[in-house]
């Protein structure tokens, strides 16, 4: 019997005969070890005391991996707020960038190049088509998000992207899109340029010996490739910033299946809920334990890998002085800069989420006050602690 209806209760009962059946590669195995230390003595913690109530709490590290369904609240707060900070009073547009399955294998075989071409070819896409005279004619940005899966948690890459409804001209002057802001670019075109620059960079990568294929040539797979439908999905703008933080917040820092989605697990079986997007109906799925696990950890990225890229506009380098040019034409003034990572982590749940985490959940009136260390057996290598998350938060 499962201890919980978590991941990592799952890791507990099942990981030994998952790995005895599908062996994985080292950075796997430090992942999965990492999300079943989360919270639990392995990694230590302290103990505190309510000064009101005289209730004691034993709060215990958190691994703080990014493939956790525990460590991901605090690090998509904080995203969503600095890039809060870079919106501009415009449309924005939510497009989403799909590559076809027939390329699967090759992103198990080779991610980090793959999902690399998906970005680059992406970006090419909207700069190609926001340059277009006929079009925007403009200098414009994307900030885009990796996702791996599926509902089913098959193996689904695509982007989500969040894309400005106006771009820079090259005399500096902002121009907004020529079509009342109703649609960012046509799809068919994006799908069709999509489609090209990524094959281009696949052929490159195939020539350069970067990438092999098996069991067929070159010429074969791509034709196979463009007798596909290659899905680009372009959502209408958002309405404001209210919208824009609900995206943001819902996109960025999700993993391949969070612990609120598990139902049971039965005869070694894991039961879970999905949205089947054929009918938008949400139903129940049953895997065997195993190839849940199996699952799962096909969506475990390579190590230094950036889920979250940004471009044009809203890249890092220009950041700065592209948005101040395009605060000034569209008259607005900057928002005042944050720096988040000089603020620790209870201050910034006090002044952005309005909790205070040293309060005690017991009595709600006394404050926690610490009074014991519980000794760290194993930390997980290569990632800070943080010593209390708040379970609540996550929900």
């Amino acid at each position: 019997m499962v201890e919980s209806v978590s991941v990592a209760g799952l890791l507990n009962e099942y990981k030994t005969s998952f790995l005895q059946k599908h062996p994985q590669p080292a950075q796997h195995l430090r992942t999965l070890q990492a999300i079943q230390d989360c919270r639990t003595p392995a990694l230590g913690g302290h103990v505190h005391a309510c000064t009101g109530c005289g209730q004691v709490h034993f709060s215990f590290h958190s691994c703080r991996n990014r493939h956790c369904p525990q460590c991901q609240h605090l690090a998509r707060e904080k995203w969503v707020q600095q890039r809060l900070q870079d919106l501009l009073p415009i449309p924005y547009f939510h497009v989403v960038f799909t590559i076809p399955h027939q390329l699967n294998e090759l992103c198990m075989y080779y991610p980090s190049q793959l999902y690399d071409v998906l970005f680059r070819s992406a970006w090419e896409t909207i700069k190609l088509l926001g340059n277009d005279p006929k079009r925007l004619g403009a200098k414009t940005g994307m900030t885009a998000v990796l996702h791996t899966w599926g509902q089913n948690l098959s193996l689904h890459p695509h982007v989500h992207c969040l894309v400005p409804g106006g771009g820079l001209s090259k005399s500096g002057k902002w121009r907004k899109l020529p079509y009342n802001d109703k649609y960012l670019f046509p799809r068919k075109v994006m799908q069709t340029i999509f489609r090209g620059k990524f094959v281009s960079a696949l052929k490159e990568l195939h020539v350069k010996g970067v990438i092999k294929l098996n069991k067929t040539n070159w010429e074969d797979f791509k034709n196979q490739l463009y007798k596909k439908d290659w899905v680009v999905y372009a959502k209408r703008p958002f309405a404001g910033p209210p919208q824009i933080i609900k995206y943001l917040g819902r996109y960025t820092h999700r993993i391949a299946i969070s612990n609120q989605r598990l139902i049971k697990v039965e005869k070694d079986k894991v039961h879970f809920h999905y949205k089947d997007y054929r009918d938008n109906k949400r139903k129940i799925m049953v895997l065997a334990a195993t190839e849940f696990l199996r699952r799962f950890c096909l969506h475990i990225l390579p190590p230094g890998f950036r889920r979250m890229r940004h471009y044009g506009l809203l890249s890092n380098p220009n950041k700065r002085k592209a948005l101040q040019k395009a605060r000034e034409q569209l008259g607005v003034q900057a928002p005042e800069k944050i720096d988040f990572k000089k603020i620790d982590w209870k201050e910034f749940f006090k002044q952005v989420k309005g909790i205070d985490i040293d309060k005690c959940r017991h009595c709600e009136n006394g404050m926690l006050v610490k009074v014991g260390v519980i000794p760290c057996q194993r930390p997980p290598p290569g990632t800070g602690l943080i010593w209390r998350v708040l379970d609540d938060l996550e929900k």
